[in-house]
């Protein structure tokens, strides 16, 4: 069999072959494309998918090579891998750290030290699994987030060698190797194939449901060169096209990996089968892109956030400039990191270790302090700071309160111990509960807490895609809120509330209108058609109505969504000296909402169901506003934070005169 290795993202090989180096450039294009927002590049994230095959193609070869000669040592392969990895790495999150110094807030500074040590600890997959989605608009405001790929990367690197290993101890043979890497990529992709479409972000992130894309650059690898010469030209184009095709018809919304990267996956296979030389692959400027597509894959993403934060993404000549400092900084970085650290570190284990540890240590530290004293108050203005801070400003009772998992609500009581009223429903009501219990101004409020994480109070209804735990319980806490309510005496009133607008319609987070439903009845919906919002609607008539049969019950006008992070975009502006505040068009709001008023009113005339309206309070001569004086009323985009739901106390004290003796 004829194999061969050769350098790519984390991966110092033995022989440069040309169509390699120029598949990783096309793989870097389609990300940076991609990270862009550049016109033809909404698959562009299959790129990382195409790393990962070369990635699995290369280490298998190194590690089958050194099976086959009685070499392998697996301390040196450790190492190996970290020199050609952690130098530029840690040069990116040391500048990125010290940027942040001067310019990111204080809950900005500190969520990077985390990010910083999960970076350099490679397990930044889990950390940003744990936190979003790669596809939410949140992650475009993390300048560590496509570090992912690199923790995911490193932990095949960790598990392979010992997989590998110890098949060979157990039978020596490229049969059993082969046997064993057939076995472990059908795991992965059946992993993959089952998770993706209810819980996309573990599939996206978790090295089980992504092994099976490195597995297949092995496989790949102990193939050898079964493509005949006068085929591989044809099966080299047909490759890059698969994975042309798939940058071209792939976007966010696509399940990812699952069967979708099936066709960008074999595109690289095919490719690395072939060994075939191209202009595709060959010409030079592909072939400078090759060699520095670690270091450009590393830099782009910084570049991008950077620009961003400000709200500087949307222009195109700013975009042009940033394209062209990411150019610049891989090269310094190519010139004066990579290329220095393979020369430098050379071989050995004590030196190399040490000099590692030099880098990434005090990372670690930085990371740690900066997380310890929560972003370094005191570095901007306490106006700046003070909105900035308004993200935190939540329910200090929330961990205890608010439920996440299991059927059964802990029941907090704000107020008084003895229970008067019921806040029932979603994050929104949450994030409502101490504006309730504000609303009652003589004696104890007795307000009782039954929320839900993203469970809407209506019967019958089905999420479509699970938390991030993978755990959906929001049916058996609807049936055991039921079941309480039967028990409980009529005269306790219940205020119900939820975000509607965003499970009929999806989110509309930086101003996008997504219009996909993001829960279901019968069966999932790709659009909101009236039929669905009519039958969503006659749920939401019918579950209100079923309440008011027993007791007095409230419903919340929906509470007007931003679309943009309030904190954050207020207090970046306020750097900029614009300290005006945020507000969005009424009529924006009611677009969204006019199916949930119809619903509300129809179970106010059906049934007496009592409507509690916020718009008063937080809207002004055609305008819903975030902020106030300067101020965040939210903590994101659409929670409301502990000052502003104190503007709604009057509207909740309502509750108290109508239930008073």
């Amino acid at each position: 069999m004829n194999r061969q290795t050769t350098a790519v993202r984390g991966t110092q090989g033995t022989n440069f072959r040309p169509d390699i180096n120029g598949l990783r450039a096309w793989s870097v294009a389609a990300v940076i494309g991609y990270h862009f927002g550049l016109p033809g590049f909404d698959g562009g994230f299959v790129g990382v998918d195409v790393f990962f095959v070369i990635s699995g193609y290369l280490m298998t070869g190194i590690i089958v090579d050194a099976l086959q000669a009685g070499r392998l040592n697996l301390l040196q392969f450790y190492l190996a891998r970290a020199k050609r990895i952690v130098p530029a790495l840690a040069v990116l999150c040391a500048v990125v750290t010290l940027i942040g110094w001067f310019f990111l807030l204080p809950p900005d500074l500190r969520t990077l030290g985390t990010h910083v040590v999960a970076a350099m600890g490679f397990f930044s997959n889990i950390k940003f699994w744990d936190e979003a989605g790669y596809f939410d608009d949140a992650s475009h405001e993390k300048w560590l987030l496509h570090t992912w790929s690199l923790s995911v990367e490193w932990q095949f690197y960790l598990l392979l060698p010992v997989l590998l290993w110890a098949a060979w101890r157990w039978r020596p043979g490229l049969p059993t190797v082969t046997g064993v890497l057939l076995l472990c990529a059908a795991a992965s992709l059946a992993a993959s194939l089952l998770v993706t479409p209810d819980q996309p972000s573990t599939a996206f992130y978790w090295l089980h449901t992504r092994a099976w894309e490195l597995f297949a650059g092995g496989l790949v690898y102990l193939a050898g060169r079964r493509v005949p010469a006068s085929m591989a030209f044809a099966v080299h184009t047909m490759g890059l096209a698969a994975v042309v095709v798939s940058v071209l018809v792939f976007n966010s919304r696509s399940a990812w990996p699952g069967v979708n990267a099936l066709l960008p996956v074999a595109g690289a296979a095919m490719v690395l089968a072939a060994q075939a030389r191209s202009t595709l692959t060959d010409s030079a400027p592909m072939q400078w892109m090759g060699l520095r597509s670690y270091s450009l894959y590393l830099w782009h993403w910084p570049v991008y956030v950077g620009l961003a934060y400000f709200g500087l993404q949307h222009d195109a000549a700013l975009l042009g400039a940033g394209l062209a400092l990411t150019v610049v900084l891989a090269e310094m970085s190519y010139r004066y990191v990579e290329t220095p650290a393979r020369q430098r570190l050379g071989k050995g284990r004590q030196r190399p270790l040490l000099l590692l540890a030099v880098a990434v240590v005090p990372l670690w530290a930085a990371g740690l302090v900066l997380w310890r004293l929560d972003g370094v108050q005191g570095r901007f203005p306490p106006a700046v700071e003070l909105a900035a801070a308004e993200a935190g400003n939540v329910n200090p009772r929330r961990e205890a309160c608010y439920q996440r998992q299991g059927v059964e609500s802990p029941s907090c009581v704000y107020g008084g111990t003895e229970w008067k009223v019921i806040g029932l429903g979603d994050s929104h009501m949450a994030a409502l509960i101490t504006g309730l219990e504000a609303g009652q101004t003589d004696g104890p409020a007795g307000v009782v807490q039954w929320s839900y994480r993203g469970c809407l109070f209506v019967p019958g209804l089905k999420r479509l895609h699970a938390p991030a735990d993978g755990i959906d319980e929001c049916s058996g806490f609807i049936q055991w809120a039921l079941a309480q309510l039967e028990s409980l005496p009529r005269a306790l009133p219940v205020v119900l509330t939820g975000r509607y607008a965003h499970a009929a319609l999806g989110g509309n987070e930086d101003h996008l209108q997504r219009e996909t439903p993001q829960v279901y009845f019968s069966s999932p919906q790709p659009q909101p058609t009236p039929a669905f919002l009519a039958e969503f609607a006659a749920r939401i008539t019918d579950t209100a109505c079923t309440l008011a049969q027993h007791r007095t019950t409230y419903l919340v006008r929906p509470i007007p969504e931003m679309g943009f992070n309030v904190p954050r975009t207020l207090s970046r502006r306020m750097m900029m000296g614009r300290n005006e505040d945020l507000s969005v068009p009424l009529s924006d709001y009611m677009r969204r909402n006019a199916w949930v008023w119809a619903a509300q009113d129809a179970a106010r005339e059906r049934c007496g169901v009592r409507i509690l309206d916020p718009l008063p309070y937080l809207c002004q001569e055609g305008r819903c506003y975030g902020s106030r004086n300067g101020r965040p009323l939210y903590t994101d985009d659409d929670h409301l934070s502990e000052f502003g739901n104190k503007l709604l106390a009057p509207m909740f004290a309502a509750v108290f005169r109508d239930s008073a003796p």
